[in-house]
């Protein structure tokens, strides 16, 4: 190993460095700012875990996503948390415990094992809302608004939304009756979008049968016109699917009208979190980027998994992503610059600049005298025997 060698990062870990740090931390608190004023609270969940906690209830994924670790205290085995969804389902169902609806908020890193898209890293920075102890359709629009709301804060106005619902691939394939490997298979196709080997897994299907319709519903996706072809598909199937099909035509028809700036469409291919989502699910995607902004959806399971069943519903976003996606624009003003110069009339004055301003002041032994390249468009110079701010010549 060569001494430059000691120094590198592991592949999809980076550094964040001035100014995009700074970036992303203000939108970090723009976003917790907008989730607080719409009444969810802010908690901050513990890096690290039993794996008892951080994998109930959500399934293989997760676990695959997660690096282990053995507790030397102990000798239980720990994981890093690759997802604060299941963290905040562990707070609000034994930390607070409390009765009637929970609003909570949370950012931060999360560590995963292996990149979920190429175009990303293995150390997002997580930001998420979670509503818990309301199964209403009012819960999830109001969790689906809050994400549009958080991208709009980003600077993404203008985003394309697909809905979907868990249920539909579950009644189907549960009415397919299919052994386990068979199942395996159709699921690994469907998350795939792969029609060719949906078409020979499931071409022998009888017509109407739960394996035909899913076969037909992975060639449907699109706008309005995919709902309605999906519901020509499913027609008499069962009243739980038409329940499934109400509810996507609904939501999609409110936020239609509260943000008609938002494309929206149906995959019902989707199933992105199948392994714990249990109902309405969502995936944000801007042009160019492959992978979602911002996902969620209804996961009921969760609670009655950690021992209080609540229903719970919740989206996150990578904040890292949407800064380098985003058109924020800047808020802040650049810097002042001091001198270096001891006076004690000079320390008042950068004292009370400091309430409200940058001020970057010179050392004795700085050997950079350009303030511009430290940000600076002002300085403090003397004028009259008084210390006052004046442009950068």
């Amino acid at each position: 190993m060569t001494v430059s060698d000691r120094w590198l990062l592991p592949d999809g870990v980076e550094d964040i460095l001035p100014p995009l740090a700074g970036q992303i931390e203000s939108l970090r608190r723009d976003v917790m700012d907008t989730c607080q004023r719409w009444g969810y609270q802010l908690v901050i969940p513990p890096l690290i875990e039993y794996l008892e906690s951080l994998f109930t209830g959500t399934g293989h994924d997760l676990e695959l996503q997660t690096f282990k670790l053995t507790d030397q205290l102990t000798g239980r085995m720990m994981g890093v948390r690759a997802d604060m969804t299941p963290q905040a389902a562990r707070i609000d169902a034994h930390t607070l415990g409390h009765e009637g609806i929970t609003r909570l908020c949370y950012a931060g890193h999360v560590l995963h094992t292996r990149p979920r898209h190429m175009l990303t890293g293995r150390t997002p920075i997580q930001a998420g809302c979670e509503l818990f102890g309301s199964a209403s359709e009012a819960a999830d629009l109001e969790v689906i608004s809050l994400m549009l709301e958080a991208l709009r804060v980003a600077g993404l106005r203008r985003v394309h939304m697909d809905l979907a619902h868990v249920s539909i691939y579950e009644s189907l394939i549960t009415e397919a009756g299919f052994d386990r490997d068979t199942e395996a298979a159709v699921f690994d196709a469907m998350a795939r979008k792969s029609v060719p080997e949906l078409d020979a897994l499931l071409g022998d299907c009888p017509a109407g049968s739960g394996g035909a319709r899913l076969r037909e519903l992975a060639r449907v996706s699109g706008g309005v016109e995919a709902l309605d072809e999906a519901r020509s598909i499913l027609s008499g199937a069962s009243t739980a699917l038409d329940a499934a099909l109400d509810q996507l035509g609904r939501v999609a028809e409110m936020l239609a009208r509260d943000y008609p700036e938002v494309s929206l469409g149906f995959d019902f291919c989707e199933l992105r979190g199948y392994n714990y989502h249990t109902g309405l699910v969502f995936a944000t995607y801007v042009p160019g980027h492959g992978d979602a902004v911002g996902k969620g959806g209804r996961y009921d399971a969760i609670g009655s998994d950690f021992g209080r069943a609540r229903p719970a519903t919740g989206f996150s976003l990578d904040i890292r992503a949407l800064v380098s996606l985003g058109e924020r624009p800047s808020k802040r003003s650049g810097a002042i610059w001091a001198p270096a110069e001891a006076d004690s009339a000079l320390e008042g004055v950068i004292s009370g600049l400091r309430m409200t301003e940058t001020v970057v002041r010179a050392l004795p032994d700085d050997t950079d005298t350009n303030p511009a390249e430290r940000g600076c468009d002002r300085q403090l110079v003397k004028k009259d025997g008084k210390w006052v701010v004046e442009a950068l010549a």
